[in-house]
């Protein structure tokens, strides 16, 4: 069955369709208001900040034409509710991590990060570039969605635990919160992986439900409070390391805006990224002492466990390759990568390490 056919037929589409006539004369005097359902919790760092941004950026560009109508988890639908509300019509816009929903897809996972995927920057080239949005679009219409990125979180942390990782048999067993591909490749160490959304993390962690967690990197983990509950911190990870956030748009919504209406939401997504990325990298630093400061002990995970890693997200990766999308999706993805890393390497990445020879730091 053709899923656009039977979202559009179905009782929710039906009530959406009602409310999106009501909502006509607003929209012919030419002012429009979007709902956007997200994952976050109001208040959140980082990504709470990105979904902000991008309410306060539309509404400016647009000279209050074009508004955005922000709702935090359980305000409309559920965290994880947010694509199917979406797709369906429920609701104009998510703001959340795509990777939330590979189960809808596995190419999802490109749009938020992928194990030993790109950096922030090699995402932005990617996407913009390389033919990563034409991608999200073509994996969108399917569900009826038109693909936007908002934000980007930087490379994320590799954790919060109880007790160290001395090799990768402490994963066998771990109840440990980390989603998308990443999470999978952890189960293939026999981790017992855990979705569970940024609002219920932190007491999960302190009840023992769970035995460790991922988030974002210190600036959010820190107000996240997580250093209150468990004290080791590994701070470099290999499931997310630029992670982009995803303002997806129900496509017939789209389609109804107007021509000018589609370019602010372009480049407010645009000025997003930016803006959330830099503020997120430039606190991360005085976050991390803070945290030190504390009684937190920052680690890094040992050769061998990143070997372990590498070894297990192939073979979640390879899983997927029988679905052609996926496959044309990772193709586009690594080739822009490898161009990337290339250039990368022999210039920021030696001038930094260079640098931090010469100068220290």
């Amino acid at each position: 069955m053709d899923r656009r056919s039977f979202l559009k037929t179905s009782a929710l589409g039906g009530s959406a369709a009602a409310a999106s006539t009501l909502a006509a004369p607003a929209y012919a005097q030419g002012k429009r208001t979007l709902t956007m359902v997200t994952s976050w919790p109001r208040g959140f760092a980082v990504l709470d900040d990105a979904a902000s941004y991008l309410e306060q950026y539309v509404s400016a560009l647009s000279d209050g034409q074009l508004t955005i109508d922000k709702k935090a988890p359980g305000e409309l639908v559920g965290a994880f509710e947010v694509f199917d509300a979406v797709s369906s019509g429920q609701a104009d816009m998510y703001h959340s991590a795509d990777y939330y929903f590979i189960g809808q897809h596995p190419g999802f996972a490109y749009y938020t990060a992928v194990p030993f995927g790109g950096t922030a920057q090699e995402v932005s080239n990617w996407y913009y570039h390389g033919g990563g949005q034409d991608l999200h679009d073509e994996l969108g219409s399917i569900f009826n969605l038109k693909g936007l990125i908002a934000g980007n979180s930087g490379s994320q942390s590799g954790g919060w635990f109880r007790k160290e990782i001395t090799s990768a048999a402490d994963f066998n067993g771990l109840k440990f919160r980390m989603p998308g591909l990443g999470g999978q490749a952890l189960g293939k160490l026999g981790a017992s992986v855990q979705n569970i959304p940024g609002g219920e993390l932190y007491q999960a962690l302190s009840s023992g439900a769970l035995d460790g967690l991922e988030w974002v990197g210190p600036m959010a983990d820190e107000r996240a409070g997580f250093q209150e509950v468990a004290k080791i911190y590994y701070t470099a990870g290999f499931h997310e390391p630029g992670s982009a956030l995803a303002a997806n748009v129900n496509l017939d919504v789209w389609n109804d805006l107007s021509d000018h209406h589609k370019s602010i939401l372009n480049i407010a997504s645009q000025a997003v990224t930016q803006y959330q990325l830099a503020e997120t990298l430039s606190n991360n630093g005085a976050a991390l002492a803070r945290l030190q400061a504390q009684g937190v002990k920052t680690l890094q995970f040992s050769d061998d466990v990143w070997d372990a890693f590498g070894s297990a997200s192939a073979e979640v990766m390879d899983q997927y390759m029988d679905d052609d999308l996926f496959a044309t999706i990772r193709a586009s993805f690594e080739a822009s990568l490898a161009t990337s890393a290339d250039w990368l390497n022999k210039s920021d990445g030696y001038y930094v390490a260079q640098r931090v020879r010469v100068l220290g730091g």
